[in-house]
């Protein structure tokens, strides 16, 4: 096919609006490879980008939409031909370049990785940009010396949402004690039934706001809120723990000391998936794939169309949407 649907935001008296488009092959930005798109995701990132706000998005007309998987139709590279499945996540894909809320995409040869075996691409989109971010961090925070027979809980932060809901699968199928926590009552069974332990309300990570150090609770954290929930966490990690940080809904702000770095050597970890090396990025999927259980993916996963987005968008920034919605990007 030549044309093609896409959701493209235009700003008009600087208000960003959205609309389905058709579109032609001509429009495709510069790349390597052309992708038939027949999924992507709804991320926080593209509740952002489609209400217009943190100037995420500089140029338009733009097609968002952070992640994306489908088939190559056509390639200038020997790394890719056609008919090969392939999943891309990061390099500002959505931001910068145009993303997957478009039935084709154009891209650089190497932003792509091969569908991981043992996923279909609607599965790998049910993971997406949220899946790879929660892998990361658990990979990091193992790699600091988390281990499932240590002492105490490990906490998830957003709990309720995609990336905390499978960071809670993949922690707990390892066989860690999770505390998730979430400011959503409606959301503790739900919680539960991904393996959680217990549930903590979100409010109970905010006393003792402005203290340098709390009592000692957390063997470690997955944290996909930030701001003064960050600080928290990190006022309450035991000694040498780690808390591995990959979001900031509540804030970029952290006011804290150097008093849980110093007497108790915890350790704050950056996970940023967008710049992600390609060997790490890889063996993420790999273990994505192995790890996840697929059957717990499906329940946690809700699927719309390219025409839901501006109101699920909405829903997203206002913590109403659980779990992980998958886009039928084909379906248009």
């Amino acid at each position: 096919m030549t044309s093609f649907a896409a959701l493209m935001l235009h700003e008009t008296d600087g208000k960003v609006v959205p609309s389905l488009r058709h579109l032609d092959d001509a429009d495709l930005p510069a790349g390597d490879v052309t992708v038939r798109v027949e999924w992507s995701t709804l991320n926080y990132k593209d509740g952002l980008i489609l209400g217009g706000l943190g100037r995420l998005v500089r140029t338009y007309p733009h097609v968002p939409g952070i992640d994306f998987a489908g088939t190559v139709e056509s390639s200038d590279s020997p790394a890719w031909k056609p008919g090969d499945k392939v999943v891309l996540t990061g390099w500002r894909v959505g931001e910068i370049h145009w993303g997957g809320y478009g039935q084709k995409a154009r891209v650089k040869a190497d932003w792509l990785v091969p569908l991981p075996d043992g996923l279909t691409t609607r599965q790998a989109m049910s993971l997406g940009t949220a899946g790879l971010t929660a892998m990361l961090a658990v990979m990091a925070l193992e790699e600091h010396g988390l281990a499932p027979d240590g002492d105490g809980e490990v906490l998830v932060t957003g709990a309720a949402g995609g990336l905390g809901s499978v960071a809670t699968v993949l922690l707990a199928r390892r066989g860690y004690r999770v505390a998730a926590s979430t400011g959503r009552a409606s959301q503790h069974d739900y919680l539960r039934s991904l393996g959680a332990a217990t549930v903590v309300d979100r409010a109970e990570l905010s006393g003792g706001a402005g203290k340098p150090l709390l009592a000692e609770r957390w063997a470690g954290c997955v944290d996909s809120v930030g701001g003064p929930t960050l600080a928290a966490v990190l006022a309450s990690l035991k000694m040498r723990g780690a808390a591995a940080a990959c979001g900031n809904a509540g804030g970029v702000e952290l006011a804290t000391t150097v008093l849980p770095f110093l007497l108790r050597g915890i350790n704050l970890l950056g996970i940023d998936s967008a710049q992600c090396p390609t060997p790490r990025r890889l063996a993420a999927w790999r273990r994505l794939a192995g790890d996840m259980d697929l059957d717990l993916l499906d329940r946690m996963t809700s699927q719309a169309r390219l025409t839901d987005l501006p109101e699920l968008g909405a829903r997203i920034l206002k913590g109403e949407v659980r779990g992980r919605v998958v886009i039928d990007v084909a379906a248009g």
